[in-house]
């Protein structure tokens, strides 16, 4: 699966804040702003922002576990694991 580029728009564009938002709500991909040809700043709309934002935090607890997992740290059996948890929080 390909990532869509992103979009690019001129800083002189963004006179227009009613057509920005929409074209932030819209895209889905963040948008990078231009000043003289060179990128200065990235825009997007929030529901965009909280799922890059979850891909993140996702992936630093992914390589916090791989870290572990290097370091010789124990592991745990998948079923004892959830069983434990259900104990500790009564589900």
């Amino acid at each position: 699966m390909t990532q869509p580029l992103p979009k690019i728009l001129p800083v002189n564009e963004l006179k227009n804040t009613a057509k920005i938002m929409k074209t932030c709500e819209e895209s889905p991909v963040p948008i990078v702003i231009t000043k003289n040809g060179y990128g200065e700043a990235v825009i997007m709309s929030v529901r965009l922002y909280e799922e890059m934002f979850a891909k993140m935090q996702a992936a630093a607890l992914i390589n916090a576990g791989l870290d572990q997992i290097e370091s010789g740290a124990p592991s745990a059996d998948g079923k004892e694991f959830l069983s434990s948890m259900r104990e500790k929080y009564g589900k």
